[in-house]
């Protein structure tokens, strides 16, 4: 059995640290993804934001959708971490999910956190809905807990900043709910479209993938995740169950079958 385990996911946008052990987020950071930021950097802001319990660390599980950041934290890993174990889920980890798709190596290694997770967890059939910055991602577990396949769509945030910047009368606005999807200010109404057009969005999407499984709807279990979960789960019929960390317990679950 592992210990504390620190496990990061790597995004586009953003990386997500967190402390796990045992099935359980201790603690979480988010930080911005800077393909800058060298191995000396991302050991400083570890210290800093983890502490003494650095110490405690005896595992690492990293998952990566940005090249350039994973070769850091390689590096990262063997010059401060050379005596902690440490698994970084790639193609050859053992993750004990089949990948029925017609290149399994194209799949984000995120994804397939999230699906080992939601198979561990709830079981299958599921689909995982997973709201990040830059896309949302929608993963499928047959009931034989196979990962099947998926879509992907832009994220509420790259959504939100490419408007501000095409649209000639709009501009940037907070992302959070209106008080009504019939807004009665510009701000609000991109705000309406942006939460309430994710929602018709997920859910459609999500009755098309469970038509296609060709299983009933209530045998599926329909898993919301990402930071950005907050703001459209609440306005979703279809979500059974919300595990904002779900990523971080893939990659124990990873870490233990590989150590």
């Amino acid at each position: 059995m592992a210990g504390l385990l620190l496990c990061t996911r790597i995004g586009n946008l953003h990386t997500t640290l967190g402390l796990v052990a045992d099935g359980e987020v201790h603690q979480v950071w988010r930080v911005a993804t800077d393909e800058r930021r060298t191995a000396d950097e991302w050991h400083v802001l570890l210290r800093g934001l983890v502490g003494d319990r650095l110490q405690e660390v005896d595992g690492i599980a990293v998952c990566a959708t940005v090249p350039a950041v994973l070769h850091t934290w390689r590096d990262m890993l063997t010059s401060r971490f050379g005596a902690v174990r440490s698994v970084v889920v790639e193609p050859g980890v053992r993750t004990g999910v089949p990948i029925l798709m017609d290149n399994p190596r194209e799949v984000g290694t995120d994804r397939i956190a999230n699906a080992l997770a939601a198979v561990t967890l709830y079981g299958g059939p599921a689909i995982i809905v997973d709201f990040g910055g830059t896309a949302t991602t929608f993963e499928v577990v047959s009931p034989q807990g196979q990962y099947v396949g998926g879509a992907i769509a832009p994220g509420l945030q790259i959504s939100l900043e490419a408007l501000g910047r095409r649209g000639a009368q709009l501009r940037r606005v907070e992302l959070a709910r209106p008080r009504s999807v019939i807004a009665k200010n510009t701000v609000e109404a991109v705000q309406s479209g942006m939460v309430f057009g994710m929602a018709a969005q997920v859910e459609g999407i999500v009755a098309r993938m469970i038509g296609a499984l060709d299983v009933a709807e209530s045998e599926v279990r329909v898993i919301s995740t990402g930071y950005l979960a907050d703001i459209v789960t609440g306005e979703c019929d279809c979500f059974t169950d919300h595990s904002p960390w779900l990523t971080l317990l893939g990659l124990e679950l990873i870490f233990l079958r590989n150590s």
